[in-house]
């Protein structure tokens, strides 16, 4: 039964993918879309692109192993979407045309920049693709009944998305992303229903049987993060890291108009913060109906406990509804991962085509034909890569591995982002520092964290630890130091830099232009 609906949703979403490429006359049209997707549309877009394997398998484990814990990643990623509604969406279409480093170029100038900020992107969207195909090595894991294991299930993952964007580019990703959010609200708010209605339909009464099954400890801060700085640090990267990922902000080039971008940001946070609100329902239904216990001896890091609740609400192991909410929810998840990978897919190779290849190597030369084929080309590189790091990581949690995109994303993108768009003296020497420095401060502590050195045994973690010896960084998410690391070398950088008598005018150009639209010719930004 799983295997017949996860068949049915790709091949839906291969129609969709053939349908597409048809519409792929340019390069625009690959990258993004032509920026011909409406408000709504990109909204819930950005939602199916958001709503990763990380919040839906990831989340609802977390929260049923770690309660309180657990849940603040839905907090922080929800509460994320102001700091882009507010700050970064309209500028960054009124100013970019395909990438990041397009708004950042238009101002500083410089193509030290384009490459740099390209790098991010492409390290970003790695890091947080990996999480996607570690969820779905589990998810065909258990549908197949262990016949597929994921050292098979990941490669099959990284096939589909290479065809998904080499075939039908943004549009196709755009579709399926659309496709994948409206499946995964509908089967999110069936089980949130079905959960109130075995509680009465009280929350007071499911987080009682949460406690009286765990303790007063599992509503409580302390369960996961012994450390206070761990959970401060975790939710700084979670709520400031969404303002900086590229795969999201890729997608405010898709539409029209700067006022189009805003409205789809509200347009997501709706559907985004429903959704939230029901992952505390089922992480906490999960571990009250399945059990701590159950969901552990499918996947130690709790990425199957959505899966197993639906098979428990459906009526248990065994019982047609219960195959079949377990079939219908791991076809879901498996759809979300195939749309989410999609979408970093394409922002790397958007990346590496357009400001690495045409920007930096080919300065802006480069023809139609040659970008198509280079994008085609660094889809397949990207897609392979995904699945040898998924491979090395299939052990993790999902959502502690998109954790980690966001504090990378929040040390090196964000601040440069904010001092281009704010700070009248930064300039390209900043822009520069920052990236570098971010991402290397980010990756430095990420390599000396407990993710990946340990002496505990393998039962007590969450995956494996390449060094067996105690972590030299204490906290599991580097985001309470690599982030202001990150904003004092960007500031640094441009302080120690050059001024330049044109940046003053630059500054001036960049501001007109963020805040107002003018010089927008037709769907996308037109250049100096």
């Amino acid at each position: 039964m799983t295997f017949l609906l996860a068949a049915l949703i790709v091949l839906i979403t291969l129609g969709v993918t053939f349908w597409a490429s048809s519409r792929n006359t340019s390069a625009g049209d690959f990258y993004v879309a032509g920026g011909k997707i409406s408000a709504t549309q990109n909204g819930i877009a950005i939602a199916g692109d958001y709503m990763s394997a990380a919040s839906f398998l990831g989340i609802t484990g977390l929260i049923a192993l770690n309660g309180y814990d657990g849940f603040m990643y839905s907090v922080g990623w929800f509460i994320a979407y102001l700091t882009v509604l507010f700050i970064v969406a309209e500028p960054l279409r009124n100013l970019g045309k395909y990438t990041l480093a397009d708004m950042l170029v238009y101002r500083l100038k410089d193509q030290r920049v384009r490459f740099y900020a390209a790098f991010s992107t492409i390290t970003v969207s790695t890091f947080y693709m990996i999480a996607q195909v570690v969820g779905a090595g589990s998810l065909i894991s258990l549908l197949s009944g262990g016949l597929l294991k994921p050292t098979l299930a990941i490669p099959l993952v990284g096939l589909l998305m290479i065809v998904y964007v080499v075939v039908g580019g943004m549009l196709a990703t755009t579709w399926v992303q659309i496709i994948k959010a409206m499946l995964l609200m509908f089967a999110t708010i069936v089980m949130s229903v079905l959960i109130l209605a075995r509680f009465g339909f009280s929350f007071s009464d499911l987080l009682g049987a949460a406690t009286d099954k765990n303790g007063a400890a599992f509503l409580e801060p302390g369960l996961k993060y012994k450390n206070p700085l761990d959970l401060i640090s975790l939710c700084l990267a979670l709520v400031l890291g969404t303002a900086g990922l590229p795969h999201i902000l890729v997608r405010f080039f898709t539409v029209p108009t700067a006022q189009d971008a805003r409205k789809s940001v509200v347009v997501a946070m709706g559907l985004i913060g429903a959704f939230y609100i029901m992952t505390a329902l089922m992480g906490n239904a999960a571990n009250v109906l399945v059990g701590k216990d159950t969901i552990v001896a499918a996947n130690p890091a709790g990425n199957m406990a959505a899966p197993l609740l639906a098979q428990a609400l459906g009526g248990g192991a065994g019982t047609l509804g219960g195959e079949f909410g377990l079939a219908f929810v791991t076809a879901v998840a498996f759809a979300t991962i195939l749309a989410v990978v999609a979408g970093l897919t394409i922002s790397a190779s958007t990346s590496f085509t357009h400001d690495i290849y045409n920007g930096v190597m080919k300065g802006g030369k480069a023809n139609e034909q040659e970008q198509f084929k280079v994008a085609r080309m660094a889809t397949v590189a990207v897609g392979l890569l995904s699945i040898v790091l998924g491979l090395l990581a299939k052990d993790q949690n999902v959502a502690f591995l998109v954790a980690l995109a966001f504090a990378i994303a929040a040390s090196a993108n964000l601040p440069v982002i904010l001092y281009t768009l704010f700070w009248r003296g930064f300039n390209a020497n900043g822009a520069v520092w920052g990236i570098v420095g971010g991402l290397a401060v980010t990756l430095v502590l990420i390599a000396l964290s407990p993710n990946i050195m340990s002496v505990d045994p393998p039962e007590k973690t969450t995956g494996r630890h390449p060094v067996q010896r105690t972590a030299i960084f204490p906290l599991e998410n580097p985001g309470i130091v690599s982030i202001p690391a990150g904003f004092a070398l960007a500031a640094l950088g441009a302080l120690l830099g050059k001024r330049r008598p044109e940046d003053e005018r630059n500054f001036e150009e960049m501001q007109y232009r963020a805040y107002t639209g003018a010089g927008m010719d037709g769907t996308v930004a037109a250049h100096d």
